[in-house]
């Protein structure tokens, strides 16, 4: 299923399509720590364990128009820890969140007080790996506010945090968002940056924090500049996600880019460490993460029941042959 994805990439306004050989990344293990997966299908999940994604990260974000009370607020929370971490069971892969008021949705601060007072009701779950994302998007007075408050939460509970950097006036936004870190006594390396680029990664990595890139077609970072980058800076506190959302993304970027890395001359221990690894290491400080939960090999049985709800609709029956070209 996998196999028949292609690797899309733009860079100097040049679109670049190679076939994606699953081959060279056989045996092969992936922990995404920054996919949004309530925005994708179960054909999605089944995909990601094909290519052999083992764990992944969902971060809370913003769902592409605004909240308009805390309750659909409470809900998406409760989905993170509850629905889509059985979802992603049943396809073999373990799934781990973080929590937290998107920078987006905190220029509404009325509805963002609210948010802040719920947000130590989830932290301490199950499977809540970190605060995040959180940081700056328009980079406004009230996003700084909720960023130090939310700042303040991450280092009561001991979890790491997770930074959104903004996609206009990115470098800015990265200083900015690493400055006040710093002024809230946070160490950096439990701070993971994301979606950094050309532009950010000296300072990030000169400052001790982690530094996390998002393979996303067309905008945020490319997968030939990914493996430019691991040759020039090595893969001391660096990771790539896919932060496959409902926009145009690829929820096999991770695995993608390690066939590229691969292809490419990079050994397979960078890039393990890159793809898998440092992500692990750099959440696990949160003390939720255990490696052995999904290096072992599981039975799955996907009619067993969440709330009384299973991924089989209408009396479907596990797919046995997922490359079948007969749905039956």
């Amino acid at each position: 299923m996998c196999c028949s994805n292609d690797i899309t990439e733009k860079d100097s306004h040049t679109k670049v399509q190679t076939a994606f050989d699953s081959n060279k990344i056989k045996g092969m293990q992936f922990f995404d720590p920054h996919v949004h997966m309530t925005s994708r299908t179960t054909d999605d999940y089944q995909a990601m364990a094909d290519a052999g994604i083992a764990g992944l990260i969902e971060p809370a974000f913003w769902l592409g128009q605004p909240r308009t009370g805390i309750d659909s607020f409470r809900d998406y929370y409760n989905s993170l820890i509850g629905w889509e971490r059985f979802r992603a069971s049943q396809f073999g892969i373990k799934h781990y969140c973080t929590i937290g008021l998107n920078s987006r949705e905190a220029n509404n601060e009325a509805l963002a007080e609210k948010v802040m007072e719920m947000l130590p009701l989830f932290l301490y779950k199950e499977g809540v790996v970190g605060v995040g994302e959180i940081g700056f998007d328009d980079q406004t007075a009230a996003e700084e506010k909720y960023y130090r408050l939310q700042l303040e939460l991450a280092k009561e509970a001991g979890l790491p945090v997770q930074i959104h950097t903004p996609h206009r006036d990115k470098k800015k936004g990265t200083t900015r968002s690493m400055d006040i870190a710093l002024e809230h006594g946070l160490n950096p390396y439990t701070v993971i940056v994301d979606h950094n680029n050309e532009e950010t990664v000296k300072e990030v990595l000169d400052r001790g924090f982690w530094a996390a890139f998002t393979i996303y077609p067309f905008t945020k970072m490319g997968n030939e500049r990914m493996v430019a980058i691991v040759k020039q800076y090595g893969t001391e506190r660096i990771m790539i996600n896919s932060a496959a959302d409902w926009g145009i993304s690829d929820p096999l970027a991770v695995p993608k880019t390690a066939a590229l890395m691969k292809e490419q001359g990079i050994s397979e221990e960078d890039i393990r460490l890159v793809t898998y690894q440092n992500a692990i290491t750099a959440f696990a400080q949160s003390g939720q993460i255990d490696e052995a939960d999904f290096t072992t090999v599981k039975g799955i049985d996907q009619s067993e029941k969440f709330e009384g709800n299973t991924v089989l609709r209408g009396g479907q029956q596990p797919r046995i042959d997922k490359n079948s070209i007969i749905i039956r």
